[in-house]
């Protein structure tokens, strides 16, 4: 990758890192369902201008209405409110490494549940490292080395799974400009969670809500989801999905740093010990050090 590719994609990782703390101080304060609506609003309308700005809005048809509803719905709408529930209770760190298992739990439905993708070697092996990962970290809560409730980290592995059946669904939107698709769905799930915000948020003031909490929430939506979609397409466009897809082992750490660094957050030795086997995991599921390797050797 060029050196603005680098770039892109620590700025990528840092801001994406970001929303998990963004969410952790909002979430104290706002309702989840009802942060997850501002959230996915606010980007929208972001979205929206910058499609009326570039005049794409007219390829939003009726005819992806359902197509954006359904990727909204598992995309935004089942995530955001998975992780901003689990984050009631847990760090931005843990829940940012939890949520990294996306690309293992992706290969289990594309390869094992929907035969999509062909079950390679090293997916396989990532795969298992993964689930071991997962397994290494749950145990430090289910033996009491660690506070952190189970439930609110199932609730941000249900959020991985859910990003996973998302990434096997969006393959049909191969012909839709990646702008396009992104407001269309963040679009869908607002729909989807305007009802639901306005049940959840009977008993919450939006008076009394914090400027703080408000800030982090124009950052979840705005840099968060808005700018960092428009980053992440920019990189896809310019580096391939495999080099973008990097991120992924970028944003725990991103999360970690300032989670440590901000909120005083720290992780207990076993977690830090699967969070390395899950990262580990995601190096072999990624594959192209294997790739290296094999060439080193064939230059040899």
């Amino acid at each position: 990758m060029s050196l603005r590719n680098w770039i892109l994609l620590i700025v990528l990782g840092a801001i994406w890192g970001g929303s998990f703390l963004f969410a952790k101080v909002a979430v104290a304060e706002i309702p989840p369902f009802v942060l997850v609506f501002l959230r996915v609003s606010s980007a929208c309308a972001v979205l929206l201008v910058v499609l009326w700005y570039q005049k794409l809005l007219g390829a939003m048809t009726l005819g992806l209405a359902g197509p954006f509803l359904i990727m909204g719905f598992l995309n935004n709408a089942v995530p955001f409110s998975l992780l901003f529930l689990g984050q009631t209770e847990i760090g931005a760190g843990l829940a940012s490494i939890l949520n990294a298992t996306t690309p293992v739990f992706t290969v289990i439905v594309a390869g094992l549940l929907t035969k999509q993708e062909t079950l390679s070697p090293n997916k396989f092996l990532g795969v298992l490292l993964g689930v071991a990962g997962v397994a290494i970290m749950l145990s430090s809560s289910l033996s009491g080395v660690a506070s952190d409730p189970v439930w609110a980290q199932l609730s941000c592995l249900g959020a991985a799974v859910s990003y996973a059946c998302a990434a096997t669904y969006a393959r049909r939107f191969k012909k839709v400009q990646p702008q396009v698709a992104a407001a269309g769905q963040l679009l869908g799930s607002s729909l989807i969670m305007l009802p639901i915000a306005i049940v959840a948020g009977a008993g919450w003031s939006f008076s009394e809500t914090s400027m703080t909490a408000w800030l982090n929430v124009a950052a979840l939506g705005v840099i968060a989801t808005a700018l960092a979609y428009l980053i992440y397409f920019q990189l896809l466009g310019e580096a391939g999905a495999t080099n973008a897809s990097l991120v992924t082992l970028l944003v725990p750490a991103s999360a970690l740093f300032f989670g440590w660094l901000i909120l005083g957050e720290n992780l207990s030795a076993l977690q830090l010990g699967g969070f390395a086997v899950l990262l580990l995991g995601l190096v072999v599921l990624d594959g192209r050090i294997f790739c290296r390797s094999g060439s080193h050797a064939v230059g040899k």
